[in-house]
C-alpha cells in the first residue's frame, strides 16, 4: 500500500473518449404482422453478437462495430415473429494502452461503453414494431472475447496467444 502515490505514477495513464457513435445499418422485419397473425404468443429470442475493431487514419482513433442479430420465434410453433439486424459503431480516441493490450481493450472495454445505447435501440425498435420492448441482458464481453480466441485457435489448430498481434 503506497500512500505517496508512486505506484500510480508508474501505471500508464489510459485515456478513452467516445468521439461519436451511430447506427451503420439496421433492419427490422415484423414477420408476424406480415402473416396477419394475432393473439398472445410466447417468444423464443436468440441474440448473436459479433464485434469488429479497425484503426482509423487519425492517430489514436479506432472504430468499434457491434453487429447484433435478434431472431424471435414463437416457442410453440417455431414460426418466426421478427428479425432485427443492427450494426452499431463507436469511434474512440484511445491513448496509453500498451500495444499488446490494444486488441482486447478495443473488443472488451469499448463495446461496454456503447452497449447501453444498443440496448436502448433494440428496446425502442421492438416496441415500435408492435412487440413488447426487448431489454437485452448484459453481455459479458470478456467471455465473448475468450470464446472468439478459442474459436480461432481451434480453426488454426495452434495454441492461442493471449492477444493476437495488432
Amino acid at each position: 500500500m503506497a500512500e505517496n502515490g508512486n505506484s500510480e505514477a508508474q501505471a500508464p495513464q489510459i485515456k478513452m473518449n467516445i468521439l461519436t457513435q451511430f447506427i451503420r445499418d439496421m433492419s427490422f422485419e415484423n414477420v408476424l404482422a406480415q402473416k396477419g397473425a394475432s393473439g398472445e404468443v410466447q417468444p423464443d429470442v436468440k441474440v448473436q453478437v459479433n464485434l469488429d475493431a479497425r484503426k482509423r487514419e487519425a492517430e489514436h482513433q479506432y472504430e468499434v462495430i457491434m453487429k447484433l442479430v435478434v431472431d424471435s420465434s414463437a416457442k410453440e410453433s417455431g414460426e418466426k415473429m421478427f428479425l432485427l439486424e443492427l450494426e452499431y459503431s463507436g469511434v474512440f480516441q484511445v491513448e496509453g494502452v500498451p500495444e499488446d493490450q490494444m486488441h482486447p481493450f478495443l473488443l472488451i472495454e469499448c463495446p461496454r461503453m456503447i452497449f447501453p445505447f444498443v440496448r436502448r435501440i433494440v428496446s425502442d425498435v421492438t416496441r415500435d414494431g408492435g412487440f413488447p420492448p426487448l431489454n437485452l441482458d448484459n453481455i459479458d464481453f470478456v467471455q465473448l472475447y475468450r470464446n472468439e480466441l478459442a474459436r480461432r485457435q481451434s480453426q488454426k489448430g495452434e495454441p492461442a496467444a493471449q492477444t493476437p498481434d495488432a
